[in-house]
């Protein structure tokens, strides 16, 4: 019989074959090993969920526009882009967000928690990826180029800006002065 010490005091007691699956679960026992790249997992099902990556296997499908993923959970938290569900709000300003991971990020512009700093001029970030993009002034870096003229941005939302030019979206606006 397997005793497992659960949150909150609650003793699990499992038997038999559970008994094995439940104990590596939480002795953090990797039995279930991935043929292709070797990673290890303490649940089949997770393995199986894996495997989907060496596959291309994407069994969930959106009904609405037919993008197709690979676990469920993605599934539905992708069902939020149709529906403009936000179930996570912000208990300073309230401003929704789709995602608990998006609410965690926004979170850090009221605590005013900026942990990336500039090695250069030493300005701070709240997030690696602002950084990242800072950094890009220093060492003049453009790694978005235009497949149609070969003009570099730093910049991805700037390089979509500039290919508008060519799509005729939105003509080239000259300075008047």
């Amino acid at each position: 019989m397997c005793f497992y010490q659960g949150t909150q005091n609650e003793q699990l007691h499992v038997q038999g074959a559970e008994c094995r699956s439940s104990c590596d679960i939480h002795n953090g026992e990797r039995l279930y090993s991935c043929e292709v790249c070797n990673k290890a997992f303490s649940r089949n099902s997770t393995l199986i969920t894996h495997c989907r990556i060496h596959s291309g296997d994407r069994p969930y499908s959106c009904a609405l526009c037919n993008k197709a993923f690979s676990q469920k959970g993605t599934l539905i938290r992708h069902r939020r882009v149709h529906s403009g569900d936000r179930p996570y709000s912000c208990a300073v300003c309230y401003k929704a967000f789709s995602r608990k991971g998006y609410l965690i990020t926004h979170h850090s512009i009221h605590i005013g928690d900026r942990p990336y700093a500039c090695a250069i001029c030493n300005k701070a970030f709240s997030q690696k990826c602002h950084l990242i993009r800072h950094e890009r002034i220093h060492s003049g870096d453009q790694p978005y180029s235009c497949a149609v003229c070969n003009n570099a941005f730093s910049r991805k939302n700037h390089l979509i800006t500039h290919q508008n030019v060519h799509s005729g979206d939105q003509p080239l606006q000259l300075c008047s002065m």
